[in-house]
Parts: structure tokens; C-alpha cells; sequence
């Protein structure tokens, strides 16, 4: 018998890859080639009459003054009336990230160390200790001073101190970068989940820097890690209703009061994820402002949960059976996490999508729904979307949860997997040093455009939209200034301690 050549691989030999570089091509030029041919047409036709009777069809036009004055009126009322009611452009100046003092720095001896001072309970030593392991922070994540001391003094006084240091540090940052002058700021929004003192702290930085009289402040609390969003919605709108305005974004959350020492296992996974950070972010409404800035804001795109039970509950403030107040993370949190992301990303997928994306998705919908319903959903391909992606460093969890839904590469999930190591969860600013850590790295284009996922108690799903105004070449100053020649670095699944 004569052996026969196997067949060829039908995946392998049709290069399908370029099959759907030719439908997404086709699909989001469909325009285009629509009017090509349109065109073609009317050229050959012109060319085709001659210049003799294209003059006498021109002639044979009666246009006297009052139909001139007329449509000359209605030309300039309908783009007058364009322009004005066209939503003012908001720019991202520039934005600055607290970088913890070495002194603050907590290995992982330290924290063991610590922890097992502090926890008579060896059950729960052990339980933080295997968290600390798959945690994906590294050695180099700082505490505040308060909580350095055994056992922690969280103290208002401690509290405040904290919130002095990295607040103040941030926007001292920011005004020396932009040039800023502390009177040119008009409107304040300050968001900290769970430090909430009398006066706030958007008072605060109002007594320290002596803004005007008339600034426009709010201070956001209670709104967890996705807050940092919502603060540059508010100011969006904030900017939308008053012309020729400068606006200081606040975001951090303050470790030291919320240090948990009771047993509770739910409890006591914040003493071993968040760490100190803070951020400070210039927004502006000025055009003129356009030709320094480094991103536009696009889009905003808000979800919330909290009519469902399950969600509202699943990052919950409360007392332990011994009367230690801790925040309890649900074991639902990741499925909840899940849900409210596909809200969103239903809702923003329209607003950033390529017509190709938007076409399969469809298709898909419809074919679930009168076809087969076991039929597995079409994920979109936000990677034609967007270049850059800024998760929240909540966790490797989520990191993961959110790369493996996305379908995302391991560099576009690097940034926020290494302000992890690095940084810990920053909470509500997270997002601003894995930003940070992508323009340290020189991959920031102008024409990039930036897509940042926050989640929050509540619970919440935010996103936000960026498009980068100009090139952005390191070195770059910043929290990643002095070791992100030392990045990206491998992090193993579990590290032994």
C-alpha cells in the first residue's frame, strides 16, 4: 500500500488571522468603500459633459441677495448653535503619584514578624501568611508609621499625619511639574473611602495651600477603590458647567485607622493587600491648556450594583463578634466583580468598539437568543479598542479574573500586575501609578488611547476613557523613577516565607 501525504491542517494552511484582518478592514471602512464608487460616478460624469455645459447649468442658476442672506444666516445660526452646545473638552495637564519613604517599607518578615506580636491566634497568623504568599506584592510595599508600631496606634492624630504626608507630597508634585499656582485652582474634589474627619479633608489642602474663598470643593467617601473615577466624573461635570477652569483631583485611602486585629478571616485580608499611595491629577477645560497636556478624557462609563443584596454586601464595613470594626470581603466578591464588569463593558462597548466588534457581538446576541442558547458569547476584542489597559491592583485575582474575561496578553495586564509587587493595592490611585509605570516604560504614543477599570464597594464597576495628546518619552518623574529599570520582574505563583 502506498502511504498517502497527511492532509493539511485547514487552520494552518487558511491563514485565518489575515481572514479576519480583511473583515475587520472591510467592516470598518465599509463607508469608504461605499462612496469610492459614488465618486468615481460623479468624476466621470464631469468629466464626461465638458466645461461648456457644466457653465451653462452654473448659469442657468438664479441665486438673488435675500436667498444668499438667507442661507448665509442659516450656515452660521446652525454652527453657532453647534459649537455652543458641544460638550467642552477636558484635558489631563499632568498627575502625580506619592512615593513612600524607604523607612515605611514592610518586607515580608517584617509583616510575619508583626502579625504574630500582634495575633495571639496561630490559625490566623497562618491564614494572613498564606495570603501574603499568593498575594503578588513584593518586598518593597510600605505601611504607614502608625502601623509599624506593635501593637498599631491607629490614632486621629496618626491618621491625619498620614493623610498630611502622602496628600501633600502628591500636589506638591503636581504644582512643580505644571507650574500651577495654588490661586489657580477652581474646583477641589477629594475622594478617601475610609477616612472620613471633621473638617474634611478638601479642607485640609484648602488651609494648607490658602485656595480662594469661591473654590469649588467636594470630598467623596465611603466609595471604595473605584472612587478615584468617580471623583474625575464629578469634575468632568464640574468643568462642563463653568467656562475656563482648572481642576485638582484627589485620590487615596488612609491605612492607619483601618488596621484590623481581631480573627475574622474575611477581615483580615485588607491587612494583608493595602498598602499607602496617594495621587494628585489636573484636569482642565482651557484650550489652550491642549498643547501641554498629556491625554483628553473621553468617555466615563459609571456601573453600580448595589440593588442586588449580595453585591451591596460583598465589601461591608462592620464589628466582629469581639467588637473589632474591620472591612469583610465576601467570598462572592470575584463573581460579583464578574457581573458588574459586564455591565459596563456592555454599556462602553458601543462608545469605543470598531464597527467589526460590534457586528460580531450582534450576531452573537441574536443567535443566543433565537437560535441556541448554549451558544458561548462573543467577547469583544477591546484590544483593537484600546492599546493600553490600567486594572486595578486590587489583587492577582482580579488582575487575572479581568485578563482571563478580556482576553488580554500578558503585557497589557503588566502594568497593574507590577504597581502590585511594587505598590501593593494603592486602592482608588492605583490606576494612576500603573499609568505612571507605562509612560516610564516609553510605550505611550500620542494617539494611544488608555482604558482605566476601577471596582468599588457598593458595589461598582467604573471606566474611563483616555486619548494621549503627545508622545511621551522617559525618562519620566515619578514613584517609578528610580528602580523601573529593574521591571518587569517575574512573579511566582506562591512565594514560600
Amino acid at each position: 500500500m502506498s502511504s498517502r501525504a497527511p492532509l493539511p491542517q485547514f487552520s494552518s494552511s487558511v491563514k485565518l488571522k489575515y481572514v479576519k484582518l480583511g473583515y475587520q478592514y472591510l467592516v470598518n471602512n465599509l463607508l469608504t468603500f461605499l462612496l469610492v464608487p459614488v465618486m468615481f460616478a460623479v468624476t466621470l460624469e464631469v468629466v464626461r459633459r465638458g466645461p461648456e455645459e457644466l457653465l451653462a447649468l452654473w448659469q442657468a442658476l438664479h441665486f438673488d441677495l435675500i436667498q444668499i442672506l438667507c442661507s448665509l444666516f442659516v450656515i452660521v445660526f446652525a454652527g453657532t448653535v453647534y459649537f455652543m452646545s458641544r460638550p467642552r473638552p477636558v484635558y489631563l495637564v499632568d498627575y502625580a503619584c506619592f512615593k513612600p519613604p524607604a523607612s515605611c517599607r514592610v518586607p515580608y518578615s517584617t509583616f510575619m514578624e508583626h502579625t504574630r506580636l500582634i495575633n495571639s491566634d496561630e490559625k490566623s497568623v497562618q491564614f494572613q501568611m498564606r495570603i501574603l504568599e499568593r498575594s503578588g506584592l513584593g518586598e518593597e510595599t510600605c505601611l504607614p508609621p502608625a502601623n509599624h508600631y506593635i501593637p498599631p496606634r491607629p490614632t486621629m492624630e496618626a491618621s491625619r499625619a498620614e493623610a498630611q504626608l502622602v496628600i501633600f507630597s502628591a500636589i506638591d508634585d503636581l504644582l512643580r511639574k505644571t507650574g500651577l499656582k495654588p490661586k489657580d485652582i477652581d474646583i477641589l474634589v477629594v475622594n478617601c473611602s475610609l477616612f472620613s474627619p471633621t473638617p474634611s479633608l478638601s479642607a485640609m489642602i484648602i488651609n494648607k495651600y490658602k485656595l480662594r474663598s469661591n473654590v469649588r470643593s467636594f470630598n467623596l467617601s465611603g466609595m471604595g477603590c473605584s472612587a478615584g473615577l468617580i471623583s474625575v466624573d464629578l469634575a468632568r461635570d464640574l468643568l462642563q458647567a463653568h467656562a475656563s477652569s482648572n481642576a485638582l483631583v484627589i485620590s487615596t485611602e488612609i491605612i492607619t485607622p483601618n488596621f484590623y486585629s481581631g480573627h475574622q478571616r474575611s477581615m483580615l485580608l485588607p491587612n494583608c493587600l493595602f498598602r499607602m499611595g496617594a495621587a494628585a491629577i489636573l484636569l482642565s477645560n482651557r484650550r489652550r491648556d491642549a498643547r501641554r497636556a498629556k491625554y483628553r478624557l473621553v468617555h466615563v462609563v459609571r456601573t453600580h450594583k448595589g440593588a442586588d443584596d449580595r453585591a451591596y454586601r460583598c465589601v461591608y464595613e462592620e464589628e466582629d463578634g469581639e467588637g473589632h470594626s474591620g472591612i469583610s470581603l465576601s467570598k462572592d466578591l470575584m463573581a460579583i466583580a464578574g457581573d458588574a464588569l459586564k455591565a459596563n463593558i456592555t454599556t462602553i462597548g458601543p462608545l469605543v468598539l470598531p464597527m467589526s466588534e460590534q457586528v460580531l457581538f450582534f450576531l452573537t446576541l441574536v443567535g443566543r437568543k433565537v437560535l441556541n442558547t448554549k451558544w458561548k458569547p462573543y467577547i469583544p476584542d477591546f484590544k483593537q479598542a484600546f492599546e493600553h489597559f490600567c486594572i486595578h491592583a486590587g489583587g492577582r485575582a482580579v488582575i487575572d479574573e479581568l485578563q482571563k474575561n478580556l482576553e488580554l496578553s500578558e503585557e497589557h495586564v503588566e502594568a497593574s500586575r507590577m504597581t502590585l509587587h511594587r505598590f501593593g493595592n494603592t486602592s482608588s490611585s492605583s490606576l494612576w501609578y500603573e499609568l505612571n509605570y507605562i509612560e516610564s516604560k516609553g510605550r505611550m504614543r500620542r494617539g494611544d488611547r488608555v482604558w482605566q477599570i476601577g471596582f468599588g464597594s457598593g458595589f461598582k464597576c467604573n471606566s474611563a476613557v483616555w486619548k494621549c495628546l503627545r508622545t511621551v518619552n522617559p525618562p519620566v518623574d515619578g514613584p517609578w523613577a528610580d528602580c523601573i529599570h529593574r521591571y518587569p520582574v517575574n512573579i511566582p505563583e506562591i512565594v514560600k516565607l
